[in-house]
């Protein structure tokens, strides 16, 4: 539904591809019926922009875990299994790897009544498992951490396997455009330590304005990933000191020059910037999957959720550079990078 899904599958693609594999990567909103694809992306973009109450209100119905009958994402899913095993059996597909929730609900309905006839192997991109995620039908899942490899066994009694987020080697290397990004924050307040505000590939963020003049009166460079949003760009330009940035094609490079990430979604900039050592804070998150992956990134030791504007300024003085909280964050964020998926894609 969100980039962080595409930059997964990208990912996974260039990791099949170095494999000697034939990547094919398939958007099932594409593959659902009637515009119904594009109809979902819209709703879910505008309500997590400006209606958050309301996603909340369907991540609370939907996705989170509950007594009694809850509501499947199989009825819709089930709208794209023509579209889907025609197209496994047109390309001679050997596996199917859904990254996204609605995906793994169509796989494992199809497989539990015979209709894929190839192995379904789930990676699980979030830190909080939501229960549209998991279909027994589906052959095993990957997933970020141990604790969500556990859950999903509990759940299900499916095989499970903790690999990790999976991410682009240039995260883990030495960043050429780091420096070039050094130059533009010393130009831009001399002395200050930037710190980067994620709002993710759509701009959704609560009251970043705020939190960026928080930022600059403490004496940090606040710089605002706005994503492809141009209002939320227009918004926080118009706070002092801002740094203000649309869409970024240099993050390792960014995230190598940077001081700390403040993030609310626990998606792939966060894992992104765990991979490249730049720690990260929680700070409000976004209604739904950003409260818990967030509250189940801090529980992991990986990140820390202030919550408030105090509470975030006396963790950022923390993490100063070269000491031992800084150094115990980075290491812990890094040690969540244990194996290669494409490994169990199709494998008993």
């Amino acid at each position: 539904m969100g980039a962080g899904h595409d930059t997964v599958a990208a990912e996974l693609a260039r990791r099949a591809t170095a494999r000697g594999l034939k990547p094919h990567v398939a958007d099932i909103l594409h593959l659902l019926p009637y515009g119904l694809g594009g109809g979902l992306r819209r709703s879910y973009q505008a309500s997590v922009r400006h209606f958050p109450w309301a996603y909340a209100g369907v991540y609370g119905a939907f996705l989170r875990g509950g007594r009694g009958p809850r509501p499947s994402g199989v009825p819709l899913a089930r709208l794209a299994a023509d579209a889907l095993t025609d197209l496994v059996e047109r390309l001679d597909a050997d596996a199917v790897v859904p990254v996204f929730h609605l995906a793994a609900q169509l796989t494992g309905h199809l497989r539990a009544r015979g209709r894929l006839l190839v192995p379904s192997t789930v990676f699980l991109v979030d830190f909080a498992v939501h229960r549209q995620w998991l279909h027994p039908g589906n052959d095993r899942y990957l997933c970020l951490t141990d604790e969500a490899a556990a859950e999903v066994r509990r759940a299900l009694g499916t095989p499970a396997v903790t690999t990790g987020p999976a991410v682009a080697p240039a995260f883990r290397a030495p960043a050429p455009g780091a420096a070039a990004w050094r130059k533009r924050f010393e130009q831009r307040a001399r002395g200050r330590p930037a710190v980067l505000l994620s709002a993710g590939a759509w701009g959704a963020a609560h009251r970043a304005d705020g939190t960026a003049r928080l930022l600059w009166e403490a004496g940090y460079l606040p710089v605002v990933l706005c994503g492809r949003n141009a209002r939320l760009r227009a918004r926080v330009s118009r706070a002092p000191g801002v740094l203000a940035l649309d869409w970024v094609d240099d993050m390792p490079g960014l995230l190598a020059a940077a001081y700390a990430l403040v993030d609310n979604a626990a998606g792939q900039t966060a894992v992104q910037a765990l991979a490249a050592g730049l720690p990260v804070i929680g700070y409000r998150p976004l209604p739904g999957h950003g409260v818990d992956g967030v509250r189940r990134m801090s529980g992991l030791g990986v990140s820390e959720l202030a919550p408030d504007g105090a509470a975030l300024l006396a963790a950022l003085a923390r993490l100063t550079e070269g000491g031992p909280e800084r150094a115990k964050r980075v290491a812990r964020g890094r040690s969540l990078f244990r194996a290669d998926p494409m490994a169990h894609t199709t494998g008993p």
